[in-house]
């Protein structure tokens, strides 16, 4: 297959980034597959519902885990054998999952999992390197692919569950892996890596670029409130839906996430603004969209409509910011992106953990009300965020930063 390289100096086959956005998809939605269905699983496994719970704890634990020990390989080894060797046993743990039967296996392998599906942020900063001229578009459509993936996990998990079993949306998945990775390993281009020195040096090297560039500090943050908003919109929306006067069902409330995957579709068209060096205006419409989208829910809590438009435009908000952060931190180190990634996804996830949490604290101390009041001081601190990024930065370098 004709690919480019980082030199530039060969053609980019037109599969590559489709390909990449649906593995990434596909890879990453293993981490959510669990939360409908724990209930099935806990029967299974004989576990009470706060044992099966943690499931998606040691899944996400897993995840963060990848984040820092396994993301910054991607510059110092190659990144299509890292992300097939990760796929191939990404494979074997599904498998594995499929067949458990005691609840200790259930979360050993849940880890396992969230570690291996971190291939999927390999990919991001791969996608970043084969297209420097059009990069945020060229992430953006990767990204776009994790987050159909995330949002429409659980609806596959929940309609395979219904008419299969819970044990067939792991066995499922692997088979959907092992596609992926057979394309990965016909299309992905051989990059060879940057980095020269040990694995120690290779972690060490990648916090010391947090004092290094302010940009990455400041997208990192940003990033945190964000995706901090997101998650705790989603952990309440389930309790708001199901509660009086809606009193939704778990399949209707399911439904919702279709809007959000509309959503995440649309949002790529901010990473051409962030190719044009637009990346502040991005970001004020972005986190504009996040902050009007909260304050429609709140005044309207009740009407459908607004809902679905609430919906709709929060997740645009939420990933086009994401995707003009990854054009931001991209480009300032050439030689850098998989360390880049690692610090800036960790901060992310640690967010949208915070935010699940300072949700699930506002549900129960005021419900709805309280939540989206948390939300909203969110949305404050991160438009001060993007307006404190305004003050010219210093050129981004092409150096090594190791």
């Amino acid at each position: 297959m004709t690919t480019t390289t980082t030199t530039g100096t060969e053609k980019l086959h037109p599969a590559v980034i489709p390909i990449m956005a649906i593995a990434a998809g596909v890879t990453v939605a293993n981490i959510y597959y669990n939360q409908p269905i724990l209930k099935d699983i806990g029967e299974s496994v004989h576990a009470t519902g706060a044992e099966i719970g943690k499931v998606s704890m040691f899944a996400q634990l897993g995840y963060g885990l990848g984040m820092f020990f396994l993301i910054p390989l991607g510059d110092k080894v190659n990144r299509k054998n890292l992300i097939l060797l990760l796929s191939t046993l990404l494979i074997v743990a599904l498998t594995g999952f499929s067949v458990a039967t005691k609840l200790y296996q259930v979360y050993a392998l849940s880890l396992l999992v969230g570690l291996l599906a971190t291939s999927a942020q390999i990919l991001m900063p791969m996608a970043a390197t084969l297209d420097s001229v059009n990069r945020g578009k060229t992430v953006g459509r990767v990204f776009a692919g994790i987050l159909v993936g995330i949002l429409g996990a659980r609806v596959i998990s929940g309609l395979i569950a219904d008419w299969l079993g819970w044990r067939w949306v792991y066995g499922v998945s692997a088979m959907m892996v092992f596609v992926v990775a057979i394309l990965l390993k016909f299309f992905l281009p051989n990059v060879p890596p940057k980095f020269k020195g040990n694995y120690g040096s290779l972690l060490k090297s990648a916090l010391a670029l947090i004092p290094q560039f302010k940009i990455l500090r400041q997208a990192a943050f940003l990033g945190f409130f964000t995706f901090g908003i997101f998650c705790s919109f989603w952990t309440t929306l389930t309790f708001h839906l199901s509660a009086a006067p809606l009193n939704y069902s778990t399949g209707t409330i399911g439904l919702f996430g279709f809007v959000a995957i509309g959503g995440a579709l649309v949002a790529p068209w901010f990473g051409k603004l962030a190719d044009k060096g637009n990346t502040h205006h991005s970001l004020l419409i972005s986190v504009g969209m996040i902050i009007a989208s909260v304050l429609l829910i709140k005044i309207l809590p009740y009407s459908i409509v607004a809902l679905i438009i609430a919906i709709f435009f929060l997740d645009i908000g939420v990933q086009a910011a994401q995707i003009t952060n990854f054009a931001r931190i991209y480009s300032l180190d050439e030689h850098s992106h998989s360390r880049l990634n690692t610090i800036y996804m960790t901060m992310y996830f640690i967010g949208g953990s915070a935010g699940t949490y300072f949700g699930l604290l506002s549900w129960k101390l005021g419900g709805w009300d309280m939540s989206t009041w948390q939300m909203l001081l969110w949305g404050v601190i991160a438009i001060g965020i993007v307006l404190g990024s305004r003050a010219p930065q210093p050129p981004p370098t092409g150096g090594e930063a190791e």
